[in-house]
Order: C-alpha cells, then sequence, then structure tokens
C-alpha cells in the first residue's frame, strides 16, 4: 500500500473589502498588540503590510512547491544593491487587490494614501544599479521565471542625506525601524562565513583554517508578480553574532570586551557601501562582498542537493548571474566548495563554474573597475586568492599554448594587475569565469568590446552580447502615476499595457487628437502641482507649477555633470539680467541625489547647486523665470513623485560614460521629453521616438576621444566663448559663495575638467534655447510627449529579463500546467 503524502487544508475567504478591514484590525491587535483607538498611521501601515502578506504567501508558497516539484531550472541573481522602493502599493497592484484595500481603509475611516506614505524606503540601495535589480526582480516574477535574489539586508542602507547651510550631511538611515512587517526571518536558513586564518598544502591537497567566522542569516521578501499567480523570493542576508558574546569576559566586568566580537562581525550588514578611502573601510568592503557570495553559494548549492541527488548536475539546474563586479567573489567560492568540499577535480570544477556564470557589466570607465590588492585579499581570503591565481595560471598557460599572444597581450589580460601594486582585477576574473558577458545598452556592449574588454573579445568573441536596460511599468506608472494609469487605460481601451508595454504603441494613433492632448496636459499638471505642493511644504520654496519643469535627479557624480546642468542656469540668469524684457521661458530646475560620502567633488557640487540657488532664488529681478531646487534624499518614492511631473529629463553624461540608464527611461514613459547626449540607452531611446521628440547635443562618443587623442585645453573653450568666461570667473571667485570667495577657486584645476564641460557648453546652452521654444508651442510638446510614452514598449524590464531568460540563462517559465490547480491546499 503506498501511503499517500498528508495534505493540508485551509480556505482563504475572498479577500473582499469587509474581509480585509476585519484582517487589518485583527493583524492590529492580535499581532502587533495595538489598541485601534490607540492606533497611529504607521501602526496602521505595518497591520495592512501583514494582511496583504498572508494574501500574496499562498503564492509564494504555491511557487516554491512548483518549482521543487518540477525541477525547474533555477536561475540566482547576486547583487549588493536592490533598490526596492516602498513594497506595500506595488504588491496590492501585482496581486490586484489595490482598490479592495482603498475601500477597507475608507470603512475604517482612514486615508490610505496617507497610511501608505508612513512606509520608509528600504535602504537596500542606492543608485540605477539597485533599482535595475529591483525591477529585474518584479519582472522576473510577472514572467514566472523561476528565480531568487541574494543581497545582503543593510540595517542602516547608504545614509540619509541632510542639506544643513547647503552641504550633504551624513545621518544614519533607520528604515528598518518602522518596516518590519514584509519579512520572513529564516532561522534554518544561516551558514557560517569565514575570514583570515591559515591556508595549508598538503601536495595537490589544500587546506583552509580560517581565522574568523561569523553566521549570515537569511530573511525572506515575497516579490509577487503581477497577477498574482508567482511570487519569487528576495533573499537577504544579515551578519549574526551567534555565540561571539564573551561570558568570561562579562562576568570578569569587561563589558565591552564582551561585546568586541559582535560589535566587530555586525558591522558586515551594517551600511551599504562602507567609506573605502580608509584601510578599514576597504577591508569591511571585501568582507561584505564576500559575505554576500558565500552565504548565497551556500544557500544555492544546499537548495540543489534537496533537489538533486548529484552536485555534478548543478550546471544543468543552475543560472548564477553576477549584477556588476561586486558578487564575483562567487566565482572562486564556487570552485572552493567544489574542489575542497565535493571533491572534484579543477578541470570539472571549473569547466561547470564556467557554464554556470554570467556577468553584467555597468561601466566602460576603467577607474570604477573594482580590483583588490593582493595582500588584503591573501590576508582575508587566503584559498580565494589561492584559486584566483590558479584559475589566472589555467587561463594564461591556455593562452601561451595557443601561440598567437605576445607577452604585451597576456599582460594585459591577466587578473592580476602587476603594474599598479599587485591587484586582482575582478571585472577580468568575471569575464574569464563566465559564459556570457553582457552590456546594458548597445552603444555600450560595443564600446565594451572595443575599449575595456577589447583583448577579451579576441579570445572569446562569442562570450559578449547585449541586454538593453528596462523599467517595469507597474511600478514606474501603475504606483507613481496613477492618473497617467487611468489616461492609458481609457484611451487604448485595455489595460493589458502593464504586462504587454508594446501595446502602447497604439497611443501613436491618438497623439494629433486635440482631446487626448488635453487629457494627457491635465494628468501633466496634476502631478507638477503635487510636487510644487510637496516642495513649498517641506523647503518652503514656491515654485511655478505652469513653469517647465527641467530635472536632474540621479547619483551625483563628475560623469553625469550636474555641472554643466548648472553652468546653463548661471548663464540664463546672466542673460535675464541683461535683458529682463526678453520672452523669457519660465523654469524650475530640480536636482536631487546622494553623493558618495568620501566623494569629495560630487560633495562640492551639491554645495554649489544649493549655493547658486540662494542667490539665484532670493534674487527679485529675475521673478519667476528661474528657480532652482534640491530635494534632499533621494529615493526611490521620491522619484516616483518627480518623474511624472518633470517636463524634461536631463540625460547629460559625457558620451561613452553612461552604461545605459534607466532613469531615461522612467521619465520618457511617463511623457518626458529628454535632453542628452549620444550615451547608453539615449542612443536607442533616439531610434524609437525619433530625432523631432527628443534632443540631442553634445560630442559623440569618437569626438570626445578624439577630443583626447589630440590633447583636450579647456582654458582654449573659454578663451572662445565669452558666456562661458563669465561664468567660470563667476564660479571661482565667490559671485555665488560671497562669504567664502575661494570656496570653487580649485574647482577647474582639480578635475581637469576631464568630462569635458566646456567643450559641450556650447552646443548645450544652444540646444537648450530650442526647448524653450518647443514648449512654447504646446500642442508640439503634448504630442512628443505622448509619441515618448507609446514608443516605450522596447523599454520595459520584462523585454530584459526575457532576453537573458532565452539568451543566456536559457531558462523556462512555469507553466499553467505545472502550477498546483488548487489554491487551498499545500501537500507536504
Amino acid at each position: 500500500m503506498v501511503n499517500k503524502l498528508p495534505e493540508y487544508e485551509y480556505r482563504m475567504p475572498k479577500p473582499d473589502a469587509d474581509f480585509v478591514r476585519q484582517s487589518i484590525v485583527y493583524k492590529l491587535i492580535f499581532t502587533l498588540g495595538v489598541d485601534p483607538r490607540e492606533a497611529k498611521h504607521e501602526d496602521w501601515l505595518n497591520a495592512a503590510m501583514f494582511a496583504a502578506r498572508d494574501l500574496m504567501t499562498e503564492s509564494f508558497l504555491k511557487t516554491r512547491r512548483s518549482h521543487i516539484e518540477n525541477k525547474k531550472r533555477m536561475v540566482y541573481y547576486l547583487s549588493m544593491e536592490f533598490l526596492m522602493g516602498r513594497a506595500f502599493v506595488n504588491a496590492l497592484i501585482n496581486e490586484g487587490v489595490f482598490e479592495t484595500f482603498n475601500e477597507a481603509f475608507k470603512q475604517l475611516g482612514l486615508e490610505f494614501s496617507e497610511v501608505a506614505e508612513e512606509e520608509e524606503d528600504p535602504g537596500l540601495g542606492n543608485g540605477g544599479l539597485g533599482r535595475l535589480a529591483a525591477c529585474f526582480l518584479d519582472s522576473l516574477a510577472t514572467l514566472r521565471i523561476p528565480a531568487m535574489g541574494y543581497g545582503i539586508r543593510y540595517q542602516y542602507g547608504m545614509f540619509k542625506q541632510e542639506i544643513v547651510d547647503g552641504q550633504q550631511i551624513e545621518k544614519p538611515d533607520l528604515w528598518l525601524e518602522q518596516d518590519m512587517a514584509w519579512q520572513f526571518l529564516r532561522p534554518n536558513k544561516s551558514y557560517p562565513v569565514s575570514f583570515g586564518g591559515q591556508l595549508h598544502s598538503h601536495g595537490s591537497i589544500k587546506h583552509w583554517e580560517p581565522g574568523e567566522q561569523i553566521t549570515a542569516l537569511g530573511y525572506d521578501e515575497i516579490i509577487p508578480g503581477y497577477g498574482g499567480d508567482v511570487a519569487n523570493t528576495l533573499r537577504l542576508w544579515t551578519a549574526h553574532a551567534g555565540d561571539l558574546f564573551n561570558l568570561a569576559e562579562f562576568n570578569k566586568g569587561d563589558y565591552f570586551s564582551a561585546m568586541r566580537a559582535q560589535t566587530s562581525d555586525g558591522n558586515i550588514s551594517r551600511v551599504l557601501y562602507p567609506n573605502d578611502s580608509t584601510d578599514s573601510g576597504r577591508e569591511l568592503r571585501l568582507k561584505q562582498e564576500y559575505f554576500l557570495v558565500s552565504a548565497s553559494i551556500q544557500d544555492i548549492i544546499a537548495r540543489h542537493k534537496c533537489r538533486f541527488p548529484n552536485i555534478r548536475t548543478l550546471a544543468d539546474e543552475v543560472a548564477i548571474h553576477l549584477n556588476d563586479t561586486h558578487p564575483v567573489l562567487a566565482i572562486p567560492e564556487l570552485m572552493r566548495i567544489l574542489l575542497d568540499e565535493e571533491g572534484l577535480s579543477w578541470q570539472e570544477a571549473w569547466g561547470m563554474s564556467c557554464k554556470i556564470f554570467s556577468y553584467t557589466n555597468h561601466t566602460l570607465m576603467s577607474e570604477a573597475l573594482e580590483t583588490w590588492s593582493i595582500d588584503l585579499m591573501g590576508r582575508l581570503l587566503p584559498r580565494h586568492l589561492d584559486i584566483i591565481l590558479e584559475i589566472n595560471k589555467y587561463f594564461i598557460d591556455a593562452l601561451r599554448a595557443i601561440g598567437h599572444y605576445d607577452d604585451d597581450f597576456i599582460r594585459r589580460v591577466s587578473i592580476i594587475d602587476e603594474e599598479h601594486g599587485r591587484r586582482v582585477r575582478m571585472a577580468w576574473l568575471a569575464v574569464i569565469g563566465s559564459h556570457k558577458v553582457n552590456g546594458v545598452a548597445k552603444i555600450h556592449s560595443d564600446l565594451m568590446k572595443t575599449s575595456i574588454f577589447s583583448d577579451f573579445a579576441r579570445i572569446f568573441p562569442d562570450r559578449f552580447t547585449n541586454v538593453t536596460n528596462g523599467v517595469t511599468p507597474r511600478r514606474w506608472i501603475a504606483v507613481a502615476n496613477p492618473p497617467l494609469a487611468a489616461f492609458l487605460d481609457k484611451n487604448l481601451g485595455e489595460k493589458d499595457w502593464r504586462m504587454h508595454l508594446d501595446h502602447l504603441t497604439n497611443l501613436n494613433k491618438l497623439v494629433d487628437d486635440k482631446k487626448v492632448q488635453a487629457e494627457f496636459a491635465e494628468v501633466k499638471q496634476y502631478n507638477k502641482q503635487r510636487l510644487a505642493d510637496y516642495i513649498e511644504k517641506e523647503l518652503g520654496i514656491k515654485i511655478n507649477p505652469q513653469a517647465l519643469f527641467d530635472v536632474q535627479i540621479k547619483r551625483i557624480h563628475q560623469y553625469k555633470r550636474q555641472a554643466l546642468n548648472l553652468m546653463h542656469i548661471i548663464d540664463r540668469y546672466n542673460k535675464i539680467l541683461e535683458n529682463p524684457d526678453a520672452e523669457w521661458q519660465p523654469r524650475v530646475f530640480i536636482f536631487a541625489g546622494k553623493a558618495a560620502s568620501a566623494y569629495y567633488m560630487a560633495k562640492k557640487i551639491i554645495r554649489a547647486i544649493n549655493d547658486v540657488a540662494t542667490v539665484i532664488n532670493n534674487d527679485e529681478r529675475v521673478r519667476d523665470l528661474i528657480k532652482v531646487v534640491f530635494i534632499p534624499n533621494y529615493s526611490v518614492s521620491l522619484a516616483e513623485m518627480i518623474i511624472p511631473a518633470a517636463d524634461l529629463s536631463e540625460q547629460i553624461s559625457l558620451a561613452g560614460t553612461e552604461a545605459s540608464g534607466t532613469g531615461n527611461m522612467k521619465f520618457a514613459l511617463n511623457g518626458t521629453l529628454t535632453v542628452g547626449t549620444l550615451d547608453g540607452a539615449n542612443v536607442e531611446i533616439l531610434e524609437h521616438v525619433g530625432d523631432e521628440n527628443i534632443f540631442i547635443f553634445g560630442n559623440t562618443v569618437e569626438e570626445v576621444e578624439a577630443i583626447r587623442r589630440q590633447g583636450y585645453d579647456p582654458i582654449s573653450y573659454m578663451e572662445q566663448d565669452p558666456d562661458l568666461r563669465r561664468i567660470v570667473r563667476q564660479i571661482t571667485t565667490g559671485v555665488f559663495s560671497p562669504q567664502e570667495p575661494s570656496r570653487y577657486s580649485d574647482v577647474l584645476q582639480a578635475s581637469g575638467d576631464y568630462y569635458q564641460l566646456l567643450a559641450d557648453f556650447r552646443s548645450y546652452v544652444d540646444t537648450q534655447y530650442k526647448v524653450d521654444d518647443y514648449y512654447r508651442q504646446p500642442e508640439k510638446w503634448r504630442r512628443s510627449a505622448l509619441i515618448n510614452i507609446a514608443n516605450m514598449g522596447y523599454f520595459s524590464s520584462d523585454r530584459s529579463i526575457q532576453d537573458y531568460a532565452d539568451g543566456i540563462w536559457h531558462i523556462k517559465p512555469l507553466t499553467d500546467k505545472e502550477l498546483p490547480h488548487d489554491p487551498h491546499v499545500i501537500q507536504q
């Protein structure tokens, strides 16, 4: 007689508003222990999040069971950043219960939007790298791809940015204080992570005896796909001190010594991107990266062994994707486990590893490619350094055996950089150890093969490919811009664009319809007024919602050229003072973004923006023609407010420096016109929207390189352009910093204008006057805005993920047949 596995039945009632209301009150009382009469908005939010999580858990468990029972090949996405944004509203939309929860809150006498605003942005990321990872998780679940993300559960995130006297001040980002309801603690998902110690050799056998060990403890966050059928997992690791508390020291009265190990090891998951300008900061950063990959690789192997009896099938069942160089230590970590713990031969382990890993490159700037000193890696990870050196020898020996490569070529492709203090080049390790390497925009992928990885492209011509980035329409329209979502539902006559963004092309038939243009103008104006109200409330700056909103929101970095934007503002200010009665187009210039805590020049750019804002905003002569606003503490939730309100999107990086960008896509998707260089995904946006619906300026990649080869002389551009000369003089002599006239005297000398602001200045300013002229023709502007929306279908993260699944990971989605039919039964 065959024993039938037990079935555990449960009955989840249909989640109507009455059921949701009761569930929220139940969670408030019995989970949080709060009296409804005394509950604050944050209490109601946490109760509602618990209620929403209950609804998602069914899909989550069903999905996991389907992966196991159908022995699905899995993709694991490793990233140091996941810039998720607020989860609550996004999850309700994906689960199809947003209106139900909204009605439930009405029954409770509460304003849903006010309660939802209490959610903190998770401090799990900083910039485009992390936001891309978040969009990808959403698309992986929506497309039913068997997948799992791995990251670090940072206690404080990067930092909370405050602006004091115009300067960035970093404060701890205490995001976890309220936002505890969304994640599941997994005490059984814990792994030892080791550092330091000694490496012992016995012939070909290596034995690592670590000197320090901590525990990685897992938390799971549910990532629901749109439609509610499938929910994947983001597993986040936190450093757990375990038994590191020294009771003997404590009993002797030495309380600080008793806690020292706990405090030190807890730092690993404390803060995203610790200041790496110090030796201790660099050591902590390397520890963080290994902490992520060690726990993740151990978990991946454990999950494989639960489903398959043989470790040798790992490459058939598992794909691991490395989001930039931060998780590249996963390659030697997997090799270590296969060699030292599983007993595989070198050739077998290396063959499996190369089939398993794939790598996304996110930068063309050689100075941004991560390297680690041999000394530091040897001290912290001696076995991994040994494996890296062996990988390098294996690779170089193979090249020498071919015989076509000279010593200079081999020196250039060696994983070990011998010319700069003996350093491990992590991007080199990623390329050599992966079966596919992709760029994130067409121009970026082409340049990748002709610049930083040109030597490797000769060796591995089929290894390099392109997957252009994308953004999720669920987050960047449905959540961020409900009025636009309603506009699209009405005018397209369908809601399927949320999953099939290419359906937006049907909007092209309506771009000349005056009624449709007027409806879109109302949507844009609503969002502009909302942002204007926020700026007045939070910053005390009153702006004109009828003005052109000119927006640059992104990480503050010299290559993104916020300084070029600022130079245009100063030039416009000068011209208005010279000719105040001319027909000037009123503009509000909006900046937001964080500078890395150790990035001196980026912090100086923030201060310069605020200095210029102080002068211009208080000069009555410019009236309302210019306002300059820096919005502190940029986050996903702020972006969700700013992007729908923007008229003009500044994508002005020096050509050849931005890998792709995704902000450019989000803005265009929300009906914002772009002013930008032919850099990153701007090139492909131009192809899709047409050159009459985007403002392109500046030198091309080829022209930038030609200028560098000829010997770039920024002074010559000042000599030829009196407007430019005046701006530089004003900045460097204290016109905008009268209390400290020399504040910016070193700016030009310090940077040497490496990113060619002066070379692109005249083209940029002239293009901005074209923007003014076009904006004064509202029918033309609205038509172009609608064309931008209509032709953004290609830039969906769903398309990006499908490209990865088909061309890199070779992975198939769950089918209807593979999902359990009875949603109310879980079988053990």
